[in-house]
C-alpha cells in the first residue's frame, strides 16, 4: 500500500500523523491532501525515517545534493557533506554520485540519513554501460528498469525519472534552438540514446513498468525536468512547456496508480518569470508539489550562486513552489566541498523561509515575531534561541564583545533600543 492508497481509504498512516504534528496542521488536512496528490510524503517501505511532507499548505522544504564526480571520489567526504546538510536543516538529501562504486556510496548515505533520500537512476544505468561499452548509446532498455528496481529495493525514497523526454519534446528543442543548450545530465543521457538508436524513450514508452516498480516500494516520483533552461535567455521556451504538458499527463497516470509525484521545475529563470512558471505548472499538473532547482536568477555570479539561488528560492516559495534544491558557491565551478554544502543549505533555507513569510507571517514567522520581542528587550539569550543558526550568531558577537553586556559593538552606548527603553 502506498500513502495515496491509504489516504484514499481514509487510513491515517504514522507518516501522515508525523507530518501533521510537525507542520501544526490537522491530520484531516494531511489525509485529504495526500489522497488528492497535493502533498507527498516520500518514505520507502524499506526505510524508517523522519517523515517530511512536501506540498501545498506546508513549509517550503529544502533539498541538498551530495555525490562523487569522475574527478573526485571520496566516499567519507560525501557522507560528511550529507551530515553537514542534515545538521544545518536540510529536509531531504539526493545522492547523485557518478564516480566510484555507485551502489556503495548510495547505501552509505541511506544508512546514515534519517531524512528522505532521492536519486537519479539513469545516472547509474548510463554510467555503468559507458564503463562497459564506451558510450551511453549502447545502454539497453532493461538497464534502466533494473537500476530503478535496485535503488528502490535499497530504500530510495524519491527518484528523479526522465520520463518526459520523448520524440516530440526533442523536436521542439531542436526547432527552438538555445543559447545554453541542454544542461540536464539525465536528459542528455536519454536524448543521446534516443537520437543514436532512433527510438522512443523507454521510460516514456513503458511508463507503466516504472509505475509497477515504484508503487511496490512507495517511492515518490520526482518527474525530472530534462528540458530546463541552463541560461536565462532559454527559460520558459517551447521545449520546456512541451515537456510540462507531457509531465501533466504522466502525473495523472501516476495518481491513478496510487503513486506519489512531485514535478521538477526550471533551473535558470529571470525573477519576472517565476510566478508564471509556477502558475503554469500548478495548472498543467493539477497542483502536484513543485520542486524548483535553485533557481538561478542571474548567470554572471559564479562563486556566489548560493546567494543568487536564495533570491530565486524566496520568490519561488512566495508564489507557491513547495520544494527547493539548494545551490552552493561551487555551482558551475567545481564539486562542492563540505563548507560549500553548509553555505548552500543556509542560503536556501533563508530564501525559502523568506518566501513562506510572505504567504503567512503569523504561521511561519513565530520565531521572527519572538526575535522582535527579544531584540526590544535586549535579551541576547533569547535572540540566540530564535536564530536559525544560534552558534554562528553568538560567535560573531563574542568575537567583538561590547563594554556593556546588553548592547553590541555596532552602536555601543548609543544603542537606539537601549535609549528608548531607558
Amino acid at each position: 500500500m502506498t500513502q495515496i492508497m491509504d489516504a484514499k481509504k481514509g487510513i491515517l498512516t504514522d507518516e501522515m500523523k508525523q507530518v501533521a504534528a510537525k507542520e501544526n496542521v490537522s491530520e484531516e488536512f494531511i489525509l485529504k491532501s495526500v489522497a488528492n496528490g497535493t502533498i507527498v510524503i516520500p518514505s520507502n517501505v524499506n526505510r524508517d525515517i523522519e517523515a517530511s511532507g512536501i506540498g501545498a499548505g506546508l513549509r517550503t522544504k529544502v533539498n541538498a545534493t551530495v555525490g562523487t564526480s569522475t574527478d573526485i571520489v571520496d566516499f567519507d567526504e560525501e557522507v560528511l557533506k550529507a551530515q553537514i546538510a542534515i545538521d544545518n536543516g536540510a529536509d531531504c538529501l539526493m545522492e547523485l554520485s557518478i564516480g566510484g562504486d555507485l551502489d556503495v556510496i548510495r547505501r552509505r548515505v541511506l544508512d546514515m540519513s534519517p531524512l528522505p533520500v532521492g536519486s537519479v537512476p539513469v545516472y547509474q544505468a548510463a554510467i555503468e554501460r559507458i564503463r562497459k561499452d564506451g558510450s551511453v548509446v549502447y545502454m539497453e532498455e532493461e538497464d534502466l528498469f533494473k537500476t530503478i528496481e535496485k535503488q528502490a529495493k535499497d530504500g530510495i525514497d524519491f527518484m528523479a525519472i526522465h520520463c518526459s523526454v520523448n520524440r516530440e519534446t526533442l523536436k521542439r528543442l531542436k526547432r527552438q534552438g538555445r543559447n545554453g543548450g541542454l544542461v540536464s545530465r539525465g536528459g542528455s543521457f536519454i536524448s543521446s540514446w534516443m537520437v543514436h538508436n532512433d527510438c522512443e524513450n523507454p521510460l516514456y514508452e513503458n511508463y507503466d513498468q516504472v509505475l509497477d516498480i515504484v508503487e511496490e516500494y512507495d517511492v515518490c516520483l520526482s518527474m525530472a525536468n530534462a528540458m530546463r533552461a541552463g541560461a536565462l535567455t532559454d527559460s520558459t521556451d517551447r521545449a520546456q512547456i512541451q515537456e510540462l504538458i507531457v509531465l501533466g499527463e504522466l502525473v495523472d497516470r501516476a495518481r491513478e496508480r496510487g503513486v506519489q509525484t512531485i514535478v521538477e521545475g526550471p533551473g535558470h529563470i529571470p525573477i519576472n518569470e517565476i510566478e508564471t512558471n509556477i502558475n503554469i505548472q500548478k495548472k498543467m499538473c493539477k497542483n502536484a508539489p513543485f520542486y524548483m532547482l535553485g533557481p538561478i536568477v542571474t548567470d554572471i555570479a559564479p562563486a556566489y550562486d548560493h546567494i543568487v539561488s536564495a533570491i530565486g528560492a524566496a520568490q519561488c516559495a512566495r508564489y507557491g513552489a513547495n520544494f527547493i534544491c539548494y545551490v552552493t558557491p561551487a555551482e558551475h565551478l567545481a564539486l562542492p566541498g563540505p563548507e560549500d554544502v553548509r553555505e548552500g543549505v543556509i542560503a536556501t533555507r533563508i530564501g525559502a523561509h523568506a518566501g513562506d513569510l510572505a504567504i503567512d507571517l503569523e504561521r511561519f514567522g513565530e520565531d521572527d515575531i519572538a526575535m522582535a520581542h527579544a531584540r526590544k528587550s535586549l535579551n541576547w539569550t533569547e535572540q540566540y534561541e530564535h536564530a536559525m543558526w544560534p552558534a554562528d550568531a553568538k560567535a560573531i558577537r563574542d568575537k567583538r564583545p561590547p563594554e556593556a553586556d546588553d548592547t553590541c559593538t555596532m552602536c555601543g552606548n548609543y544603542c537606539a533600543i537601549k535609549i528608548v527603553n531607558q
